[in-house]
């Protein structure tokens, strides 16, 4: 399974870990894989302190960092934080802020205790983003930097390969990965619609081996309905040079994950998954609950366009989050997730998890090869 991409990185296994918990990073990176911390929803304080402690505990082995820097956004254009976030408030109808609080209030999710409602635009925009990259980038163990949605701008693709890492971007349609490749990325990760978060709508097997065919010598790592490892070898099969996961460590011993998130991950099914714009006002993969349902009806708000649908729904991320125990809060809950958590029925160790998937890939291409002919 060792290839060229894990010689760059220094690991052992192409498998890496989407997670926005710093002690299933380092439990991954440690077990031969590569952890990946996802940056949105820190500011450049709260990020320093994860990766202070990632770089205390992680040893001497490599680490990623997933950012999201859109090339496009609601209320683009030229300034600081401060001055793009007062603008894109007077872009927020009040009734979107009002229904969003309605949802939460009926559940009985309480209020952040200093009262706010918001948390903000967390890294949705450039002038956010940004100083999480350049945090990421004071990190000698940080080898990596992925880009949850779009192709990164010009300079953030410089500013990091003249640091000497790699850096890729998520896609989920060919003609994406085509502009990535076109873009100088040194890596593509291709999700198929199955897969949780941000995600499109072509399935993982049809798209894989469409983007292998086009982005030629350009790795491909590939995501959505990873679970065990018959499904990493499917992809290798199909010309991936590793595979990106990211549900697969929401129920992991590691994650810090509230007791009754934890428990709603682990009894849901395939079919109990929604693509919805409901939270960040692009299409996501969670599950299904009240508050997706809610912002389909046509006689409430729309889901707005990112990042204002984030800025109205961030407060919601942050108390669900916190208080998913408390009242109903896992019918209002935001809980991203792919299809393949209905393979996700028990908790086991992260490192459990890596040697399982080893096992199963090692099982599944000895039996495909035994069914090749003799010569």
């Amino acid at each position: 399974m060792k290839n060229k991409l894990c010689e760059r990185l220094g690991i052992d296994y192409p498998i890496f870990a989407f997670t926005h918990c710093r002690d299933v990073v380092v439990a991954v990176s440690k077990a031969g894989g590569i952890g990946v911390l996802g940056a949105v929803g820190f500011s450049p304080e709260q990020l320093k302190e994860e990766l202070d402690w990632i770089d205390e505990h992680i040893g001497d082995k490599p680490y990623g960092v997933d950012v999201v820097i859109p090339q496009k956004y609601e209320g683009m254009g030229e300034m600081d934080a401060a001055e793009m976030e007062a603008q894109l408030w007077k872009m927020v109808p009040k009734e979107h802020i009002d229904f969003a609080q309605k949802l939460l209030a009926d559940a009985g999710v309480p209020p952040w205790p200093d009262g706010t409602n918001t948390m903000g635009l967390m890294g949705w925009t450039d002038a956010t983003a940004t100083p999480l990259l350049e945090e990421a980038l004071k990190r000698p163990q940080c080898v990596m930097i992925a880009n949850a949605l779009g192709t990164p701008p010009a300079d953030k693709i410089k500013m990091v390969q003249d640091s000497g890492r790699l850096i890729g971007a998520l896609c989920g349609k060919v003609k994406q990965a085509v502009a990535h490749k076109a873009a100088g990325l040194d890596f593509v990760v291709a999700q198929g619609g199955e897969g949780g978060g941000h995600t499109g709508s072509v399935g993982s097997i049809v798209l894989w081996p469409q983007i292998v065919d086009a982005l030629g010598d350009t790795p491909m790592l590939a995501a959505g309905g990873i679970g065990n490892g018959r499904q990493i070898a499917a992809a290798m099969a199909m010309g991936a040079a590793g595979v990106w996961t990211g549900s697969l460590w929401l129920t992991v011993e590691e994650a810090h994950t509230q007791p009754a998130q934890k428990e709603s991950l682990l009894k849901a099914t395939s079919e109990d998954t929604v693509i919805s714009r409901s939270w960040t006002g692009k299409t996501c993969r969670m599950l299904k609950n009240e508050w997706t349902v809610a912002w389909e009806q046509p006689e409430n708000p729309q889901p707005l366009g990112m990042p204002l649908q984030g800025m109205v729904t961030s407060d919601g991320m942050r108390r669900t989050a916190t208080y998913a125990g408390i009242g109903d809060c896992q019918k209002v809950a935001f809980n991203p997730c792919g299809q393949v958590i209905g393979q996700l029925n028990e908790v086991e160790s992260c490192r459990n998890v890596i040697y399982r998937l080893l096992d199963e890939y090692v099982d599944a291409v000895g039996k495909a090869g035994s069914m090749l002919p003799e010569v």
